[in-house]
């Protein structure tokens, strides 16, 4: 990173979510996830460096760092200048230290990919996703430039940069009169199967990536009259099942879903604006099959995905946020409460899963672009996926050694007729 001559010096406060994140993040946990976007052809890093320059302009908010004050963590406008370098480093390494003054992402490629990490108390997986979509269309277009230069693809992501840097949770936070008063949380804390196992070396990701067609999954996902999300959990779910002895199977799986909130809510944020619901499967019979799991999972999906329940979870974390005397309370004696608190949350999580969507591109740059990419660090095992055009990619990252899980996982995807690429950073 560069430094250039200071100027004048903006500070921003955090948003409900990333409140969570300096406090928690660790070795074992950096908080730092990856997107990355596969090419046809080798990346050019002169001109990937020429995107960035014009990326960062759009997303100036990025240029931040992370300062604690006294009672809460701030991001502070820098003069940071973000550089390409080739990939070197371990998936998903840490990012953030409190200790150093650095952006909290990072750009670097390899042979035909581009990969873009981010600390998450920046931004979300979506805020992510805009960004490399952006940094992507910049790189095409300058790659390229001959044969755009009667006619320059349209962007689908034109927000201003206020609309960006909106903290969205703040701006829907309807307070403690609002409707959401009403809302019953049945929600109870249950403490779930843990996966356990040998951690692999110098705490680095183990990180298997599925490939196959979008088509193919959606026939096979259509026969249980059901959504990608709800048979990839519920195949998760059944994976796990498996490798469980009888004794471990008297305790529920729970996978964390995080929910995008602006399907929810009206939203061009770059920044973090999302919740979770957890998703449970208690196992009560003998044998239990597949198609038990998913009629399970939609009544939950469908139970805990309505306007009321996010509007409900999202003003009660906000209003124990601006709470008197949680304002007043020192930062340090905040963050061993966060991580108390995280611990305790840990204990009814057994894996997470995730799904960024759809990666949409302007159709004139479809001959330069094989698929997108997404992983992140992870303290059990989870999965997070994405698709791009037919191209659907499912990546499993974990600490551990042992793969059964994912070798279940995608044999079964394979025995229904689906052919996967498996690749694998081990």
């Amino acid at each position: 990173m560069k430094l250039k001559q200071s100027k004048s010096v903006e500070w921003t406060k955090l948003d409900n979510a990333s409140k969570y994140f300096p406090a928690t993040a660790n070795e074992l946990d950096t908080k730092v996830f990856r997107l990355s976007c596969e090419l046809y052809e080798m990346i050019d890093p002169n001109i990937l460096q020429k995107a960035l320059n014009k990326t960062i302009e759009s997303f100036p908010f990025f240029k931040s760092i992370l300062r604690r004050g006294v009672f809460w963590y701030y991001f502070e406008s820098s003069d940071l200048i973000p550089e390409v370098s080739e990939e070197s480093l371990s998936i998903c390494a840490p990012i953030y230290n409190k200790n150093t003054k650095n952006l909290l992402f990072r750009v670097f490629y390899y042979h035909k990919r581009i990969s873009f990490e981010i600390f998450h108390a920046l931004s979300d997986g979506k805020g992510a996703l805009l960004f490399l979509q952006t940094l992507v269309y910049h790189y095409l277009f300058y790659r390229y430039e001959e044969q755009f230069k009667n006619y320059k693809p349209a962007l689908d992501y034109n927000a201003s940069i206020k609309k960006k840097m909106d903290d969205s949770f703040n701006k829907h936070f309807i307070g403690d009169n609002g409707f959401t008063r009403n809302v019953i949380d049945h929600n109870k804390r249950i403490k779930a199967h843990k996966i356990r196992g040998k951690r692999t070396e110098e705490n680095r990701m183990k990180l298997i990536e599925g490939s196959m067609s979008v088509k193919a999954v959606l026939s096979e996902v259509k026969k249980d009259n059901t959504s990608l999300t709800i048979y990839l959990a519920a195949l998760f779910i059944y994976s796990i099942y498996k490798e469980m002895n009888a004794l471990e199977r008297r305790r529920p799986i729970v996978l964390s879903v995080p929910i995008n909130l602006r399907q929810f809510f009206e939203s061009d944020t770059a920044r973090n604006f999302f919740s979770t619901i957890n998703i449970s499967y208690q196992f009560r019979k003998e044998e239990t099959e597949l198609k038990d799991i998913i009629e399970s999972i939609t009544e939950s999906f469908q139970k805990d995905l309505t306007v009321d329940k996010i509007n409900y979870k999202i003003n009660r974390l906000i209003s124990l946020e601006k709470n008197p005397f949680m304002r007043i309370i020192p930062l340090p004696i905040k963050d061993y409460s966060i991580r108390i608190a995280n611990k305790l949350v840990d204990r009814g999580i057994t894996g997470a899963i995730s799904n960024i969507g759809k990666v949409q591109m302007p159709e004139e740059f479809e001959p330069y672009i094989r698929q997108f990419t997404v992983c992140t660090s992870a303290r059990r095992p989870q999965i997070c996926m994405c698709s791009y055009g037919d191209q659907l990619v499912i990546s499993f990252t974990s600490p551990f050694k042992d793969t059964e899980i994912q070798r279940r996982f995608f044999e079964h995807l394979s025995n229904k007729g689906i052919q996967i690429e498996i690749s694998s950073n081990m």
